[in-house]
């Protein structure tokens, strides 16, 4: 187990971004009246003995935790060996690769998707995709997470074959039309589309878990996810309303009770069609039973909630953090 965590430590350290480790561990320090040195002792025991990353120890606020609050957290390591076990390599593709994915899920979309494959058969579709109502699309690669290798354009720009050429110049596989969310969505946040994040778990029976719901909210930027410095807010099961403040991946930033922005209150903000969204989920989840732990990403329009994609290795961070708990507990019956 130790070789086995050295190896991950030498990956942290060459995936770390030092300008946000300087930053945390000198607010830390500051913080706690700990020395440096005293800080990275602990931390580096803590990489090892609960099997989190660096930057984990900062943002799970391990620095203020006893031991047996730390053993609660799932960290990096835990959850890279987790989802390797519940969504196989061999079996994951169809989620990680995102053409396949919408030609497998494609009943719950409520956007139009294609890829060159079907823009080039099909030209109906690509007449479909400049024509949309927002006037806008986006162009993904087709193994791109946490919103890298994404790009919006405007459709006036293109005919249906520069389409396809634009796309096979700049290694685009994947285009879709721009997805208008729901008008409460709008207020609360209107500089991007705010996605719900449900996590899933098949038990042995083959029966939906839901680990829990989020919502990401874009603080004045084009994309939602956490780590360009935006918010996330916990989302109870049963109501879909807001049911906490939302929070940074940044410790040095404040949770939020309003939104920074448009002043809208996020605890207490209602999701909208929330039982339709739930219901989908778990349909979808049953779609594929060899990956039995997914992260959802679900966007809610005027017309009714719909998939943007499936994660075999969903966030640990935005799972945990708009919590403010480690919930490694509920992983550990599967």
């Amino acid at each position: 187990m130790k070789a086995k965590r050295a190896l991950y430590l030498g990956y942290y350290l060459k995936q770390l971004d030092k300008k946000k480790f300087s930053l945390f561990l000198n607010y830390t320090s500051k913080l706690t009246g700990q020395s440096k040195a005293t800080i990275l002792s602990d931390l580096l025991k803590c990489v090892f003995n609960y099997n989190i990353s660096i930057l984990e120890y900062f943002q799970f606020r391990f620095y203020d935790l006893s031991k047996q609050e730390r053993r609660s957290w799932a960290g990096t390591g835990y959850m890279y060996e987790y989802q390797l076990k519940m969504n196989p390599p061999d079996k994951r593709h169809i989620l990680e690769d995102k053409t396949l994915f919408y030609k497998h899920y494609r009943d719950f979309f409520v956007h139009t998707a294609a890829d060159i494959e079907a823009l080039e058969s099909q030209p109906a579709i690509a007449e479909t995709i400049l024509s949309n109502p927002s006037g806008k699309l986006v162009l993904k690669s087709a193994d791109g997470n946490c919103g890298k290798e994404v790009e919006i354009k405007r459709c006036d720009d293109f005919s249906p074959g520069s389409l396809i050429s634009f796309m096979k110049d700049s290694g685009y596989q994947v285009v879709e039309e721009f997805v208008e969310q729901h008008a409460e969505l709008n207020r609360l946040s209107p500089s991007a589309v705010n996605t719900i994040r449900i996590f899933t778990e098949l038990n042995a029976k083959n029966e939906v878990n839901i680990l829990g719901c989020r919502l990401r909210i874009s603080v004045n930027s084009s994309v939602d996810n956490m780590a360009a410095g935006n918010l996330a807010a916990p989302i109870d099961e049963k109501s879909g309303q807001l049911s906490g403040p939302a929070v940074y991946s940044d410790i040095t930033k404040e949770e939020q009770i309003y939104h920074p922005i448009t002043k809208v209150k996020i605890t207490g903000f209602q999701i909208p069609f929330w039982e339709e969204t739930i219901k989908m989920v778990k349909k979808a989840a049953k779609l594929h039973p060899q990956n039995r732990s997914i992260g959802w990403d679900v966007v809610i329009t005027p017309k009714g909630p719909g998939l943007i994609e499936g994660n075999h290795d969903w966030c640990k961070l935005l799972w945990q953090l708009p919590v403010k708990k480690g919930m490694k507990s509920l992983l550990n019956e599967f």
